[in-house]
């Protein structure tokens, strides 16, 4: 016997009972194959994480493309086993970015969705882009640095500071991006160089620049120690739909993490899965 699907209003109700705050800021990491089926698909999981914000609330989604760069690991992973041509024909494939069309399918259906919903803005970072919708929309995505990809000048930096909730929406805290922030708030964070292809007056070209060294390899693990931390309430968890679901603030996890990544950490950084 096939089991009933869930409707927004019941995914509106378990959310708003795990926590997420009516007229809050909320960024959300989802996997909806863990949500379930839903009458009315990834719209009606939007939908029901508009109704429990409410119309001041404002929902954020990470809208990473790192399709369009030739120094990630979405690249290495695309290319490997191809010879000097092939690669080469790969990267000349590569569209510009175009924070208003360029599409983030690694993110995601819920993120995809928000960010191509009506009135929502997106920051102009061309790899860690953030997508918002809400009244405070604009002021999270602005003024995001293009060399800056999760630091002080991104709309990370913005969400500490109006002390937003992060919800894992079927996923887990190695997809916490919040973390990021940590690694440019320990002292001395390790560097290294990015390359990927940006839009210049209508131009299609490449463009390198510095950055921290983005490394999620151990997000899992200081996830689990900010869970088990005590620090109540750190974490709260319960399901939405039929995904196990996380939902906690940005300066409890961003402070946690940086006093975690300096104590567990030895020697060189990994990679980030985006860009």
């Amino acid at each position: 016997m096939l089991s009933a699907s869930h409707t927004r209003a019941r995914l509106a109700g378990q959310l708003a009972g795990l926590g997420v705050e009516r007229g809050g800021v909320l960024m959300v990491h989802a996997s909806l194959r863990a949500v379930g089926a839903v009458d009315g698909g990834v719209r009606a999981v939007s939908g029901a994480l508009r109704d429990v914000l409410g119309p001041r609330g404002t929902l954020v989604v990470p809208a990473f493309t790192p399709e369009n760069s030739d120094t990630s690991p979405h690249y290495r992973a695309r290319v490997r086993g191809l010879g000097d041509r092939e690669r080469e024909a790969v990267r000349a494939a590569m569209p510009a970015f175009d924070p208003a069309t360029t599409a983030a399918p690694s993110m995601g259906r819920l993120a995809e969705t928000v960010r191509r919903s009506p009135g929502s803005v997106r920051s102009a970072h061309p790899q860690t882009s953030f997508a918002a919708a809400g009244p405070l929309a604009g002021h999270v995505v602005a003024g995001h640095r293009p060399d800056c990809h999760l630091g002080e000048e991104s709309p990370l930096a913005r969400l500490y500071e109006l002390r937003a909730q992060i919800l894992l929406l079927g996923t887990g805290f190695s997809s916490c991006t919040a973390f990021h922030l940590a690694e440019y708030r320990v002292p001395s964070p390790p560097r290294r160089t990015y390359r990927c292809v940006v839009g210049d007056s209508g131009v299609r070209r490449w463009w390198e620049y510095e950055d921290v060294a983005l490394d999620d390899s151990d997000f899992a693990a200081l996830g689990a120690d900010f869970e088990r931390s005590g620090r109540a309430p750190a974490v709260t968890a319960g399901s939405v739909g039929s995904a196990p679901s996380r939902l906690f603030r940005f300066p409890e996890a961003v402070g946690f993490a940086t006093r975690w990544l300096p104590a567990h950490r030895h020697g060189g950084a990994g990679d980030c899965l985006s860009p």
